[in-house]
């Protein structure tokens, strides 16, 4: 019997193996570069209003060994968003973020669960979560592409979440009644901006330690990104403008990189401390951006 060579359209068992592998091999890593990007946040200090292996006097009730246990708990979570994604053939990319939210709830189970009751990750669950299932999705490692599947997943979450709502419970949805900020899901529906057009292009050009290179890029993010913690924290958002003010002056010293920029850290450090401010919503930015510079092999 006579046989023929494969068309153009058809794979052998070998191409398609090889392919197998190529795609299995990318999402794992994206999986480790979500849980390591969830350790080294945690391990950079000093970090104003947040847990770091130095302080943790705004969140006494956690530590780092909190946040790593959380972080392993989120494995699970990862990995079912990863698959959900890879096996995603609709063609309304907003029906890949209602696959993957109710993931997300058993994930905030899983943490609360692994923290015994302690909010360590719940911000990063939603943000990571739709970047990963994302960069799956995507099958790219560079972050424009990425976000453009974030931007499509998230269409008109804003006004579904928000602007239909009527009984607002969540410090992000109190602050968009009161306030009109649209805090993470106005990022998530732009496509993290200040990731993508502040955060990880400074990171990229920044001097000094990855510790240090981390610092400063969390008080940028910070600067330019109204934090809904730190707003919650301080009851309204005349907060912003303070830290602005001591964050603009740690840079204007020359940031982590200078004896007088450190003092000044010292400074933005002890006035979070006094008012328990926390900058929760920036760490979660940070940890996209780590994320990214992870896949993208900045780091």
């Amino acid at each position: 019997m006579r046989s023929f060579p494969p068309s153009h359209h058809q794979r052998t068992p070998r191409q398609n193996f090889g392919n197998l592998r190529r795609k299995l091999s990318m999402i794992e890593n994206y999986l480790q570069a979500a849980l390591k990007a969830l350790i080294y946040e945690v391990s950079v200090f000093p970090k104003p209003g947040l847990v770091d292996p130095l302080d943790n006097s705004t969140h006494p009730d956690m530590t780092v060994f909190t946040f790593i246990d959380s972080s392993f708990s989120l494995e699970k979570y990862f990995l079912e968003v990863s698959k959900t994604a890879a096996q995603f053939r609709g063609k309304d990319l907003r029906d890949l973020f209602y696959q993957i939210r109710p993931l997300g709830i058993q994930a905030e189970k899983d943490m609360y669960a692994a923290t015994k009751g302690v909010n360590t990750h719940k911000g990063a669950i939603f943000s990571l979560g739709i970047v990963l299932a994302a960069s799956v999705y995507s099958k790219s490692l560079k972050t424009e592409n990425i976000l453009t599947v974030v931007k499509k997943m998230m269409k008109g979450i804003v006004t579904r979440d928000l602007e239909n709502k009527k009984n607002f419970q969540t410090a992000g949805e109190i602050q968009f009644e009161k306030y009109r900020l649209t805090g993470i899901r106005g990022q998530a529906e732009a496509g993290f901006p200040i990731v993508s057009c502040f955060a990880l292009p400074f990171f990229n050009k920044r001097k000094g330690s990855l510790n240090d290179r981390l610092l400063d890029t969390l008080l940028l993010i910070a600067r330019h990104n109204p934090d809904s913690n730190l707003i919650k924290r301080a009851g309204n958002p005349d907060v912003i403008e303070k830290v602005n003010s001591q964050i603009d002056e740690y840079f204007d010293l020359g940031g982590s990189q200078s004896q007088a920029g450190r003092k000044q850290l010292e400074k933005i450090n002890n006035y979070f401390n006094r008012f328990n401010l926390s900058l929760g919503g920036a760490a979660d930015m940070l940890i996209l951006t780590i994320y990214f510079a992870l896949i993208e092999k900045n780091i």
